[in-house]
């Protein structure tokens, strides 16, 4: 077998994340070759993309048999859109997979070890909300293929160009699709250019939308280039992105706007940042509850994308944080984010300190531990390395909710010298946390409670919470 061959066949194996294995024949001899997006049971087809030694990968082309559990009607644009994979599975066979999944990953990491996850794994949690669940999405403005009429919604599967017009898709609510349609129509009738990634031209770069799930609040911002300069001037410019706002503001919406944005980006990178931002329409922010408390969500600052699942999660962590403990002890809570879980369990703490390296998130975690009456939290900006030197109260116990590539090994190495307790770590990607488990047994911690939490419906992520417990 070379690159470019196709194969066909049965997907016999399927590992986290989301790469299934498919048998195929050469010579007499079986031979497996990984495919991404190929689920266990299927049937499909793929090209040869990868070969390297015995290994050999290729990109999925079409799914020719269901597996047998593909029951659920997806939404009318799975087939092309490349975000809800599981889609068109029912519900509790999408959580059969993640665990299946995440127990295996986990297992293999833990090696000798794996009879730890065995006695302390509690399960899978269920979202709340199967449909419409997320409270944040990024669009793009791009083509809906090469030099074709503009598009707004998200990219196409196995493309880093074209976009599928997701005016159908069913994990945002209504108003997120009511905006992004409007949205796309006003801007199309105008026949503004989308920015080109590659060509660096061009104007229309990204549509965001936030909503808090029990709020109703929305935060809509528009990201552009200021190439706009070349083609018009400030007034015309003003009165674009005016009448935009005024016909968002036309549209009958299930929640209310908290504000309309326009966020200027020159950056090359293919990512929303703030370059300069207009408010157009009210505030630069939305609130959400989340278990009895109110918090300040910027437009940059991380925050769950499931509201109510995030609820789920955050409890647990509450939960194994304080298994067997007596009093009020010092809590570290490293990725503190806008300080949501530092808030919920401050209850319990004597004080709780949160790091967090973006600025705009720490500000919204002050002003939401205010709002709250909550006046034990300190919030630090900085990086988790560079930061807990400086800290004098030393913790009792240990929260990590890293991003999605996990810790700086030597900031994991600071982390694990203070020898607490207890540590949870939660983890938006698993494999991040199967890595660190070795520093963490090499220490002297073992996994003592575990549980996944499916933030994520229709998609293979899923949240992993652990308590590690020092032996």
């Amino acid at each position: 077998m070379k690159k470019g061959d196709k194969i066909e066949g049965y997907v016999v194996k399927y590992d986290f994340p989301n790469i299934g294995s498919v048998e195929v024949e050469e010579d007499g001899e079986k031979k497996y070759v990984k495919v991404k997006n190929a689920i266990l049971g299927q049937k499909v087809s793929a090209t040869i993309n990868k070969k390297k030694h015995s290994l050999l990968e290729a990109r999925l082309e079409e799914v020719t048999e269901r597996a047998p559990e593909e029951t659920a009607d997806p939404c009318p644009h799975f087939k092309e859109c490349g975000g809800c994979t599981y889609q068109t599975f029912p519900y509790e066979e999408q959580l059969k997979i993640k665990e299946g999944q995440l127990l295996k990953l986990l297992k293999n990491a833990l090696g000798e070890n794996a009879g730890d996850l065995e006695k302390g794994y509690e399960g899978i949690i269920a979202s709340p909300d199967k449909d419409e669940y997320r409270n944040k999405m990024e669009f793009s403005f791009s083509d809906e293929y090469k030099d074709g009429p503009l598009a707004l919604g998200m990219h196409k599967r196995g493309s880093t160009y074209d976009v599928v017009k997701t005016f159908g898709c069913r994990i945002v609510d209504e108003d997120f699709r009511r905006i992004l349609k409007e949205t796309y129509e006003y801007y199309y009738a105008l026949n503004l250019p989308y920015y080109h990634k590659m060509r660096h031209e061009g104007i229309l770069r990204h549509l965001c939308v936030r909503k808090g799930r029990k709020s109703g609040e929305i935060l809509v911002f528009l990201v552009t280039s200021s190439q706009w300069k070349n083609t018009y001037s400030k007034e015309e410019w003003d009165k674009i992105l005016n009448d935009w706002k005024d016909k968002l503001l036309a549209i009958e919406l299930k929640g209310s706007f908290a504000g309309i944005l326009h966020i200027n980006n020159d950056s090359l990178a293919d990512a929303v940042k703030d370059e300069g931002e207009t408010i157009l329409y009210g505030r630069d922010y939305f609130e959400e509850d989340l278990l009895g408390l109110k918090f300040k969500i910027s437009p940059f600052s991380f925050f769950q994308n499931n509201s109510l699942a995030a609820e789920l999660l955050y409890s647990k962590v509450k939960e194994y944080l304080f298994e067997g403990v007596e009093g009020k002890p010092v809590v570290y809570d490293l990725y503190t984010g806008t300080g949501t879980i530092a808030q919920i369990i401050a209850d319990s703490t004597s004080k709780t300190i949160g790091v967090e390296i973006v600025e705009e998130a720490v500000e919204a975690a002050k002003e939401s531990a205010k709002r709250n009456n909550v006046t034990n939290c300190e919030f630090i900006a900085g990086d988790v390395l560079k930061c807990l030197d400086d800290i004098d109260t030393l913790p009792d116990y240990i929260i990590l909710d890293p991003p999605r590539d996990g810790i700086n090994p030597k900031a994991l190495e600071k982390i694990l010298s203070y020898g607490v307790r207890n540590i949870v770590y939660v983890s938006c990607k698993p494999s991040s946390l199967a890595r660190d488990l070795e520093s963490f047994y090499a220490n002297g911690y073992a996994i003592k409670k575990c549980s996944f939490v499916d933030l994520f419906p229709s998609t293979y992520h899923c949240e992993t919470v652990v308590l590690l417990s020092r032996v």
